[in-house]
């Protein structure tokens, strides 16, 4: 039993482009597709999804690198936002657990997605894999062990799964001119806030996407030389700073510079390729999940992770990055003066979640909107794992947070529910209505504009 809970969870679900494919491959079936058809569709959603992680990983390793010699440049010690590392400690003890409790997540999402008007399926694995860690986290600590246990992380982490995806839809649906999408990601809340910032500060700024530039400054409006000219400099300064010694344990010989320039080059490249493989994956993915919408769940809209959404402000993306990294760094500062934890900027979460949120405050507040906001996201995804830190430290898990601004929200309503303190939940389920209103009021009402325009 054990083994084949083992092959479901691991070796099938937790491979996200099998999960991913195998979806396309149902889907295409169910549309009665020849076999040619449904191999194409399935090998190149397969092939996408792949492409798109690829790019990941090399920016993945980029960022892991800046981190590095941005954290030993300045001298900074703190927490640090790393999932994964309590990931690992927690399936130490409660591995069956974690498994159990992401399968009841899945299936709750797609009851839930069946018969409620909320058609979401969410389909970042890794994602899933975080909100169930933290469930069943915070459930084993409060004393539930066996079914309690893996229901109560399940249910609360599937009703997630979908609610997440429904509060940013609206701001989705102005992004991408459509509902063919939705935003699977659990940093929602951030985005959610700087997109409620964009809107009081970001009346009539224009787009980041509408630069105008001098004749001899226009070569910039090109999404990749001006990522390379935005890099280079974040890489070489924190480079200036570590000195040749440090960076000699990475470089293998080369020049700490030339080697810092290597690597900032290589990000824009890990860029260029996940923005191909998010491209290949949309075009063979969502024709295909329509057969699961018709069948399964009718009128499913698949939830994906943040970088299919890069493509449609891939300046928004940078300038969320690098305003997310600023309020991070403001957040690492200020908020140890109030007696809270010192959280050190993760770079990788910046620049995913931060340029998402970029593209969340562009389309509320334009330019303005985009920085003004991203700033305010920094210092908000700082705030929060710092107020979950002495939960976790309660729990055993000491020099670490987790990242993600959803999983640590249901962490801390699960950690204060079970400690009969209702009133934080209540505040705290408050603000998150408050925000997602305010937010989506104006989004929903935009988009219904431009299909009047449209007829």
């Amino acid at each position: 039993m054990n083994s084949v809970i083992h092959f479901i969870v691991n070796d099938l679900l937790g491979q996200a482009s099998i999960l991913i494919a195998f979806i396309a491959m149902i889907g295409l079936l169910l549309q009665k597709k020849s076999f040619g058809k449904v191999a194409e569709g399935t090998f190149k959603t397969l092939l996408g999804f792949l492409i798109m992680m690829a790019g990941i990983t090399i920016i993945v390793g980029a960022l892991t690198y800046l981190n590095s010699i941005f954290t030993h440049g300045f001298g900074m010690t703190g927490y640090i936002t790393d999932v994964a590392a309590i990931a690992g400690l927690a399936n130490r003890e409660l591995g069956s657990e974690v498994a159990l409790t992401l399968m009841v997540i899945f299936a709750v999402n797609i009851l839930i997605a069946r018969i409620t008007p909320f058609k979401y399926i969410f389909l970042t694995g890794q994602a899933m894999l975080w909100m169930a860690t933290i469930g069943t986290v915070i459930g084993y600590k409060a004393g539930l062990t066996g079914l309690p246990l893996i229901l109560t992380g399940g249910i609360f982490g599937g009703i997630m799964a979908v609610a997440m995806p429904a509060l940013a839809q609206p701001v989705v649906r102005r992004i991408t001119d459509s509902d063919e999408v939705a935003l699977g990601h659990f940093c929602t809340l951030g985005y959610l806030v700087q997109a409620a910032v964009a809107k009081v500060v970001g009346k009539g700024s224009p787009s980041t996407e509408d630069l105008t530039l001098p004749p001899n400054f226009r070569f910039l409006q090109d999404t990749y030389l001006s990522m390379a000219v935005v890099m280079i400099p974040m890489y070489l300064i924190p480079a200036l700073a570590a000195g040749p010694q440090f960076i000699a344990t990475f470089s293998g010989g080369m020049n700490y510079l030339m080697y810092s320039f290597m690597q900032a080059i290589q990000f824009v490249a890990g860029v260029f390729i996940l923005y191909s493989g998010v491209r290949l994956l949309l075009n063979e993915l969502v024709p295909a999940f329509r057969g699961i919408a018709m069948r399964i769940v009718p009128n499913a809209v698949p939830a994906l992770d943040c970088p299919v959404l890069f493509p449609y402000a891939p300046n928004a993306v940078i300038v969320g990055f690098l305003a997310t990294t600023l309020g991070s760094i403001i957040g690492m500062i200020v908020f140890p003066m109030f007696g809270l934890a010192m959280i050190l900027p993760g770079l990788l979460t910046n620049f995913f979640a931060g340029g998402t949120a970029g593209i969340f405050g562009n389309a509320l507040g334009g330019r303005r909107g985009a920085m003004i906001g991203g700033v305010v996201h920094g210092l908000f995804i700082t705030f929060l794992p710092a107020i979950l830190v002495p939960m976790l430290e309660s729990y055993g898990f000491v020099g670490v947070t987790f990242s993600d601004s959803d999983v640590i929200s249901s962490g801390l309503l699960l950690g204060y529910a079970f400690q009969n303190n209702w009133l934080f939940v209540a505040l705290f389920i408050a603000f998150i209505t408050l925000i997602a209103w305010f937010v989506n009021g104006k989004s929903t009402k935009h988009h219904e504009e431009k299909i009047h325009e449209t007829l």
